[in-house]
Order: structure tokens, then C-alpha cells, then sequence
């Protein structure tokens, strides 16, 4: 079985360039395949790697739903040989990782049938694969459906206030009240000034009994991507948020 990562964390602080730079870690060590999920139906995760995301599961979804309506499926294939046709072409395949985008459906609605169609993609993927990273949204969704068949390593992401710890607790808790029992579970505070923590956000952290892997400080570089559209995983390896994150992952034994 490969090594699961999950990471989440509320939106805005940094969750996902947190989890593409850990993806660029991972593939640079060169310890084996990584599989890549976008879990989160807002999906920006290519972006942060430089991908270009030609489609996502939902995206799918769509395409086939149209053509058994117009009644376009190819003639001689059936429906269960077209969907997995059309399912294969959902991985993208990079030098260094591969990569499955859940997406979303059109308009409103719930997003169940999406979300088993990632899981049975997963199930047909995952043990392949030496690592398997997943960019969830806050509310561990996908995690609490079984679309990981275990989580080895939680990785809470915060920003370095408050109300950004109090709403990892909030996850902590979920994973705790749904019996996920990760191999560990850990924060990672982002954005701190100097990459050093107040000692009021020390004191909430502990308040919540929250394990702290550590602290990755403000990146201007990282800032510069958001505006111009870069994908920050390519940022130096001795880019401050880059250099600390590596020291986190080699902390915690990844």
C-alpha cells in the first residue's frame, strides 16, 4: 500500500500551495510514483503545480450524461465500456506524478455520484503508486466516504491567526468523531511573520490540543506567483516557505 497524505484546511490559507509544494518534495526525493487527487470541487491544485487541466471527473460526468441523452455513444461499445473510456482519460500523466481532478457538475446539486466516481478511480489507481497526496476541502469529505483506504499522514494547514487554528480543531475533531485514526496527525501553521508564531497563537494551539509539526513563514516569492499566475511549486528549492516545508517533512519522517 502506498503512503497516504491528506491535507486539509479552511479556505485562504494556503492550503493548497502548502500540499503542491509537499507533491514537489515528495517527487524529488524519488522514492516512487506519486498519485495526486484534487479533491476539492473548487479545483486550483494544477495551477499551483503548472499543469494544464484539459479534464476533471465532473467535467466527464457531463460528457457522458449529453451522449446518452443525443444517444452519441460509439456503436458496438456499451455504456460501461464507454465510461471507462472516457474515465481513463481523467489521469493526467506527468515526468514526476500523476494526476486525478474530481471537478464538479454543472448548476446546483449534491455531489455524490462525482464523489464515487473518484473513489472507484482511486481503487483502481492507488496501488500503483508509492505516495498518494489528496488536497481535500475543509469539511473531509471524500475522507470520511472511504476514497483514501487509509490515512497515514493528516496534515491540518492554518494560517497564523485564531480563528484559522480554531477551524483546524474543528477538523481534528471530525477525524476524531469519524474513527479515521490517521498514523498521525499534525498542524502546519502558514504565513507567519519571520516564520515565528505569537505566543497567543501558541497558547490556542496547545488550548485545542492541536500537535504541531511546525511553522512555514511569509513568502514573498509565493506571493509574486499568485499575482502573475505562476505556479509557486516551482519556486526554488531555497525559497523560505520551500526550505521550511522540506525541514517539516523530513521531521515528521517523509
Amino acid at each position: 500500500m502506498p503512503h497516504t497524505i491528506a491535507v486539509a484546511g479552511k479556505g485562504g490559507v494556503g492550503k493548497t500551495t502548502t500540499c503542491g509544494m509537499i507533491i514537489d518534495y515528495l517527487c524529488k526525493k524519488g522514492d516512487g510514483p506519486v498519485l495526486v487527487v484534487d479533491a476539492d470541487a473548487n479545483s486550483n491544485l494544477n495551477e499551483v503545480l503548472g499543469v494544464e487541466l484539459e479534464t476533471s471527473l465532473g467535467q466527464i460526468r457531463e460528457e457522458m450524461a449529453q451522449a446518452e441523452l443525443k444517444k452519441t455513444i460509439p456503436a458496438g461499445m456499451t455504456k460501461g465500456d464507454y465510461a471507462e473510456m472516457k474515465f481513463s482519460q481523467a489521469l493526467i500523466e506527468e515526468d514526476d506524478f500523476d494526476m486525478l481532478v474530481m471537478g464538479r457538475t454543472q448548476g446546483e446539486g449534491c455531489y455524490c455520484y462525482v464523489n464515487s466516481m473518484l473513489k472507484r478511480q482511486m481503487d483502481k489507481y492507488v496501488p500503483n503508486y508509492s505516495y498518494v497526496v489528496m488536497d481535500n476541502e475543509a469539511g473531509l469529505e471524500h475522507v470520511a466516504r472511504g476514497t483514501l483506504p487509509h490515512v497515514d499522514t493528516m496534515l491540518l494547514i492554518s494560517d497564523c491567526s485564531r480563528r484559522g487554528i480554531q477551524a483546524v480543531a474543528r477538523i481534528a475533531e471530525m477525524v476524531q468523531e469519524m474513527d479515521l485514526k490517521p498514523g498521525k496527525m499534525g498542524l502546519i501553521v502558514n504565513r507567519a511573520p519571520g516564520g515565528v508564531l505569537d505566543d497567543g497563537i501558541r497558547a490556542e494551539i496547545e488550548k485545542h490540543g492541536l500537535e504541531l509539526f511546525g511553522v512555514l513563514p511569509h513568502d514573498e516569492g509565493v506571493y509574486r506567483c499568485d499575482c502573475e499566475g505562476e505556479p509557486s511549486a516551482k519556486l526554488p528549492d531555497s525559497a523560505p516557505m520551500k526550505a521550511a516545508l522540506k525541514g517539516i517533512m523530513q521531521t515528521i519522517g517523509l
